[in-house]
């Protein structure tokens, strides 16, 4: 019998160096005030990456690969306490009263969140009952515990956010799969966590605290609930699309990446001064955002140039307070001048070769001027401008990516380039942005998020004007849920209010309680589109013989130009004559067709029995993922769609691609019944019953992946038939439209569990996450047959 090891009295601290905050100095003196006999140990980033490097040098890739600090601050405590063992506590944590008794005769010790975390909308999202907490950990060495994280942070590691990659969500779920469960102790909130975040305070109202049994109080000065750190977050491996020019003439177009500027910066390459130029007058909250935001900038050769005309010395005081001196304020007297006029004011004020538009009423991503200093030195540019920017209107509760122009605002431009602005008092900036890009070299960056234009009612312009612009926005997000996401994530990189957060939080609460109907956000059937861009259509195809004849008999039904229509056929592990016939139709699909790729692969499925058997599904749908996969990524060249299609669908109309079209949404799907008018046939698309939170579905998990039986939390589009265009929270693959750059930016068919769902369920999972809605339409039919029982079952690839 094993003789259980003690926790070693060890205290072990982070930070990025030795100078501590004086914020947190109080509540690290608690612990060693505490705990006079216990060791203690603060590691620095320097500190943790050799430790890495001596310990544990094969995690190195991941742990430098992780795209923001708070990732690495993470991870390092789990190795931390596998090879030390000890007590991990976070600088935000004050320590009550000595932790032996609570550590004595445990080897493993957690705590819980406050339970109001877990009714905030990312837990919810997530389907927690309880949030294990990572800012307090105690642990003997070699837990066994600690591998099994180890084994789920490599797997964890490209998960959006340090949430799900490392943090709580990550440590929750790796507690709940433990291999030895018996010695791992999770102890309740009132124990080390009786305080709960401001956030949730101000969302959910003033929570009574009471510290009577606790050891331990968490702060949440720096959590996930509120980010409050003020740590730069620097993105490694982005790339956006740009286009180049030069009085007005295309020059180039492509792809830039931020790396290799940034290593010619770290070798020693100028990095030319850049003076961001800001005018306002008497709106300190606002300006002290955009101020925010400035210090935020990765890119350090800054100046901040403050053209104040208002009549009080409110931000003067704020900014001196600040003690930033890039930050150089100009009070001039209230004389009512033009906003061209003080802007003009800015430029002359200007020390930089490099002058940057710096609206006070916007918001403006860490990356901002680092990545539009590297499109100008990267390809000799006179300046710089985004094509799109994102949109923000607060009061509407509405998101948005704007149309593709040039965006005045967003504006870098050499300073000996610059024309004056004329002396207007709205659309200043229009006439000096059309003078550089007719007379400069120029490149535009499709980076929307490195800019939030926000209409906040004051603008220069009417409420009519951002109107218009969201009318021709090219994705939007006003639906309560989706709204309250992009602007939990947009809140990770800017300085968004807490009541805005509240605000979108208890407004998708409210909606989702709002009835008991379906959780759906419904529009107006559409009308088939008029334009006809490029679709490339995939199918895979094992054992397929018997379909395909019909197949590209409907095929050719389709009204959709053929010119404009590319295929890619993959075929797999077939036993029966589908090489063969493929190789006799290609010519003839070649001739009819604007390209066509044949790929030929095997993945090695052969099931055995139903292929409907859950026992079957991990594997079989793992398999078809990779077909998926593979298919993409052999096929697709330049097209705007992918229209997935399965070879056994026997039925839909002529106008198909059209109608998916005039969805314009991102990834839309028909309805795939059995028979017109009939029952549901693809069952991977539904929408969640509004309950469905509150149902047990662990018990529906099997292999890694939720198989619940029919109708279990989900409604199908049999059920939605007349309610036009639907929002759903899962996808099938028998016909499924997606944008095809959503695939190129990384969506894929995940052939493994991906929020325990897998291929074509986990691609919807995938796309929520990197904000992306799916969307039916229950009255746009196609037909597939219920299959006749066979078996051997060895029919075409179909996820259904």
């Amino acid at each position: 019998m094993r003789t259980q090891e003690k926790i070693p009295a060890l205290i072990h601290q982070t930070w990025k160096d030795t100078d501590v905050p004086e914020k947190w100095r109080k509540w690290v003196d608690s612990w060693r005030l505490h705990h006079p006999g216990w060791g203690y140990r603060l590691w620095t980033d320097a500190d943790n990456r050799a430790f890495l490097q001596e310990h544990y040098p094969w995690f190195l890739p991941i742990y430098d690969g992780y795209p923001e600090a708070i990732m690495r601050a993470d991870a390092i405590r789990y190795f931390l306490l596998d090879h030390f063992g000890g007590l991990y506590v976070d600088m935000d944590f004050e320590c009550l009263k000595p932790v032996d008794a609570l550590l004595d005769g445990r080897e493993l010790v957690l705590g819980c969140e406050p339970e109001a975390h877990t009714r905030l909308l990312l837990a919810r999202r997530s389907g927690f009952g309880r949030i294990v907490g990572n800012a307090f950990i105690a642990s003997r060495p070699g837990h066994p515990f600690w591998a099994h994280v180890h084994r789920q942070l490599v797997g964890a590691h490209r998960a959006p956010g340090a949430l799900e990659a490392t943090g709580p969500f990550f440590l929750t779920r790796a507690v709940d799969s433990a291999p030895e469960p018996a010695s791992v102790t999770v102890l309740g909130s009132e124990v080390l966590y009786p305080e709960v975040s401001p956030y949730a305070a101000e969302l959910f109202g003033p929570q009574k605290t009471d510290c009577e049994g606790a050891y331990a109080v968490h702060h949440w000065s720096g959590s996930w609930v509120r980010d409050d750190s003020d740590a730069v977050r620097i993105s490694a491996g982005r790339r956006f699309r740009f286009w180049a020019s030069q009085g007005l003439q295309p020059l180039a177009d492509g792809q830039l990446g931020l790396d290799a500027q940034r290593r010619r910066w770290a070798s020693g390459a100028p990095a030319p001064t850049v003076s961001c130029l800001m005018v306002t007058k008497g709106r300190l909250a606002m300006a002290s955002r955009a101020i925010a935001c400035f210090g935020a900038q990765t890119y350090r050769a800054l100046e901040l140039v403050v053209v104040d005309d208002g009549a009080d010395d409110a931000l003067e005081r704020f900014i001196r307070e600040l003690g930033d001196p890039r930050i150089r304020h100009h009070r001039l007297p209230p004389e009512g001048r033009t906003l061209g006029e003080l802007r003009n004011e800015a430029v002359d004020r200007a020390t930089g070769p490099y002058v940057c538009q710096w609206d006070d009423d916007d918001l403006y991503d860490p990356e901002r001027v680092e990545s539009q200093m590297a499109a100008i030195l990267a390809l000799g540019a006179d300046a710089c401008f985004l094509a799109r920017e994102r949109l923000w209107w607060p009061a509407r509760h509405k998101l948005a990516i704007s149309c593709a122009r040039v965006w005045e605002g967003s504006m870098i431009c050499a300073k000996d380039r610059m024309p004056r602005y004329p002396a207007q008092r709205r659309g200043e900036d229009t006439p000096v942005a059309e003078e550089v890009v007719r007379t400069c070299r120029v490149v535009s960056i499709d980076a929307p998020e490195l800019y939030t234009y926000v209409c906040h009612g004051g603008n220069t312009f009417e409420e009519s004007h951002f109107a218009e612009h969201f009318e021709v926005a090219t994705q939007v997000w006003a639906e309560p849920g989706a709204y309250a996401e992009r602007l939990l994530a947009m809140a990770t990189r800017l300085p968004i209010e807490p009541r805005d957060i509240a605000h979108a939080e208890t407004g998708a609460a409210a909606a989702g309680a709002a009835d008991e109907r379906p959780r759906t956000a419904a529009e107006p059937a559409p009308g088939p589109a008029s334009e006809r861009p490029l679709v490339l259509v995939l199918t895979p195809l094992k054992d397929a013989a018997a379909h395909l004849p019909g197949y590209l008999e409907k095929l050719r039904s389709l009204d959709y130009p053929r010119e404009a229509i590319s295929l890619g056929l993959l075929e797999g592990d077939s036993e029966d004559s589908t090489p063969e016939l493929l190789r006799q139709v290609l010519p003839g699909l070649e001739a009819e067709y604007r390209r066509v790729t044949l790929v030929h692969r095997d993945f090695g499925l052969h099931v055995a029995g139903p292929r409907w058997e859950p026992g079957l599904q991990r594997r079989r749908r793992s398999v078809l993922a990779k077909v998926r996969n593979h298919l993409l990524t052999r096929a697709l060249a330049d097209e705007e769609w992918v229209l997935w299609l399965d070879v056994d669908v026997t039925d839909y109309p002529a106008d198909l691609i059209q109608r998916l079209l005039g969805a314009r949404k991102d990834i839309v799907v028909p309805h795939c019944a059995t028979t017109a008018g009939g029952p549901t046939y693809d069952l991977n698309t539904f929408v969640l019953h509004p309950g469905a939170g509150t149902l047990d579905w662990s018990r529906w998990l099997r292999d890694g992946i939720l198989q619940p039986p029919k109708g279990f939390g989900r409604i199908y589009l049999d059920e939605l038939r007349g309610k036009g265009l639907v929002r759903v929270d899962s996808v099938g693959g028998t016909v499924l439209l997606v944008r095809a750059d959503l695939h190129r930016d990384g969506l894929i068919f995940p052939p493994f569990p991906y929020r325990y769902l897998i291929e074509t369920e986990g691609l919807a999972a995938m796309a929520r996450d990197m904000g992306t809605a799916c969307w039916a339409l229950p009255d746009l039919e196609v037909l597939h047959p219920l299959p006749v029982p066979d078996p051997a079952d060895t029919a075409v690839l179909s996820p259904s």
